[in-house]
């Protein structure tokens, strides 16, 4: 283990722990000190402290799972997903795991993965609230999302283009009659005036 550690003020039980492990670098005490220093925000140290000691104890699950979150943290989403599925294939009920793969899922966008890791997650856990209001909330988001790709790929509406003649209104027509026969009457005045003239 690394001894160049930087000193952690006022946090003892990460000073502790540090100790424990460069005594004895095969100690199990790097899960708690990976922990530990995840919980301070030293997320890139507790992925250093957590690799070297799955090194020598590659099948300490909770030890992955704490890699896998400060992998999160870090932004490295790829290796964090790969640390969780890991987990998750050595105990299919592991709900950090679960929940941390959904998270990942989550981030990357990806809501649909997203919304099954929390919905086996509250399959183990089903009264956990927070798991519940992210199911909600997930299944809110791929509802909208469907909506809108359905939306999307829906056809124009077709405008109904109808055959039949518009109703006869009878005051227009008896209007329009009664304008041709004015007109009439008046070309004949004129047909009159004009052989008057001649």
């Amino acid at each position: 283990m690394s001894s160049s550690w930087p000193p952690l003020g006022g946090n003892p039980r990460i000073e502790d722990l540090r100790r424990r492990v460069q005594t004895d670098p095969a100690s199990i005490a790097f899960a708690q000190l990976g922990e530990e220093l995840r919980r301070a925000g030293h997320h890139a140290e507790a992925v250093d402290v957590c690799r070297q000691g799955l090194a020598k104890h590659p099948a300490y699950l909770s030890a992955r799972v704490t890699l896998a979150r400060a992998l999160a943290e870090v932004g490295h989403l790829t290796e964090a997903q790969s640390e969780f599925e890991q987990v998750l294939r050595s105990a299919s009920d592991n709900l950090a795991a679960m929940r941390g793969l959904g998270d990942v899922h989550h981030r990357r966008g990806a809501t649909e993965e997203a919304l099954a890791s929390y919905r086996a997650a509250l399959d183990i856990a089903p009264n956990d609230p927070d798991i519940e209001v992210m199911v909600r909330s997930l299944e809110r988001e791929v509802r909208m999302m469907q909506e809108a790709v359905a939306a999307a790929v829906a056809p124009e509406p077709q405008v109904a283009v109808s055959c039949d003649p518009e109703p006869v209104d009878p005051a227009r027509e008896q209007a329009l009659r009664t304008v041709a026969a004015l007109e009439h009457w008046l070309a004949a005045i004129n047909v009159a005036c004009a052989d008057r003239r001649a």
